[in-house]
């Protein structure tokens, strides 16, 4: 077998059978490591005139790699987050193949662990106040099926926290329903499975909708669908999401200020308003799914109504009000005017 020809059968084995198998990635991954290679492929023929069949490892050099990450960030437009998840996907495919064929996949994997990460700009996470989230949820036009399906998608997700594609998955048989309440079976990243519950009132939008769609005594059907799939799509989440923010910007001005809400929003709202209702980090962790606390330390920022309501408490039990210094102050230690509160 040829040089160029092992490249290739490595590739093939790393995307259909280590990823998805041997370590359970995502589709989501998956599919984000094949357009990392594509890209390189595409790189290869475009700029080197080497066609896909040919690319060997020894072709991957320090100077090609560099080239390559040059191209994707200059030509390509790529952020610096989008070239880094590239480099991640080469980085493990070159210990992949270096562990099952070290002669051919040295020279690769010892120069791509060279190329370093480039540090990205931190991203202000675009969280909708709980006004905010009140306008979202009457924008649906509940008298069409559409709009009765946009209603309770939003609100589920605000609900429960959930991720987009955690949404688009779930299956009538993964919800229980109760008096008051209903439980959700979520499987999340990694395969992980999650039970969490969502208040009456969603409980009983979600129980309304599904007897509406007849889909009552169906388990193995997705809860929400497209017009054109029984499956919904991220991408259609997606386009949910912008439909409703940009109406919601156009009718409240003085709102929804941030230029990009994705249906991540979503999740990162949950988390701060459950933050603001006192619950408990420890509690939100496991509500949202996360293998570390860190990361919901991260994740469910602070908001500023948070800052707010605790500054206020500080300044009601720490310091004098007027009335109290007028009752209980004599003039020898009353304090000067600048350190009154008007």
């Amino acid at each position: 077998m040829n040089k160029s020809s092992r490249f290739l059968e490595l590739l093939n084995g790393f995307v259909t059978n280590y990823m998805p198998c041997s370590i359970g990635a995502s589709p989501n991954t998956v599919t984000s490591y094949k357009y990392a290679f594509r890209l390189l492929l595409e790189f290869m023929y475009s700029k080197k005139e080497i066609p896909a069949d040919e690319v060997s490892f020894e072709q991957l050099d320090f100077g090609m790699l560099t080239e390559f990450f040059d191209w994707i960030e200059n030509e390509r437009g790529c952020s610096a987050s989008t070239k880094n998840q590239r480099l991640s996907a080469l980085l493990s495919f070159s210990e992949y193949a270096q562990n099952r064929d070290v002669d051919a996949a040295s020279i690769f994997r010892s120069n791509i662990i060279r190329i370093p990460m480039k540090k990205a700009q931190k991203k202000q996470r675009a969280v909708f106040s709980v006004q905010e989230v009140a306008i979202l949820l009457r924008l649906p036009n509940e008298s069409k099926g559409t709009g009765l399906r946009d209603k309770v998608l939003l609100s589920l997700m605000y609900a429960s926290g959930a991720r987009a594609q955690e949404i688009c998955d779930l299956l009538i048989g993964n919800i229980q329903f109760h008096t008051k309440a209903a439980t959700l079976n979520i499987k999340g990243k990694g395969g992980k499975l999650r039970r969490i519950g969502i208040p009456e009132n969603c409980a009983k939008m979600l129980q309304t909708y599904i007897l509406h769609r007849q889909l009552v005594s169906k388990p193995d059907r997705h809860v929400f669908s497209s017009q054109t799939h029984e499956h919904m799509t991220i991408s259609c989440v997606e386009g949910i999401f912008k439909k409703y923010v940009r109406q919601a910007k156009a009718e409240n001005p003085t709102l929804f200020r941030e230029d990009r809400y994705s249906p991540h929003s979503m999740r990162h709202t949950t988390a701060s308003h459950m933050l603001e209702a006192g619950v408990p980090i420890v509690v939100i962790k496991n509500f949202l799914g996360h293998a570390s606390l860190q990361t919901t330390q991260i994740y469910a920022e602070l908001s500023q109504n948070t800052v707010d309501k605790h500054l206020r408490a500080w300044n009601e039990k720490w310091f004098f009000h007027e009335h109290e210094e007028k009752k209980g102050s004599s003039d020898k230690n009353r304090l000067p005017d600048f350190l009154t509160f008007n």
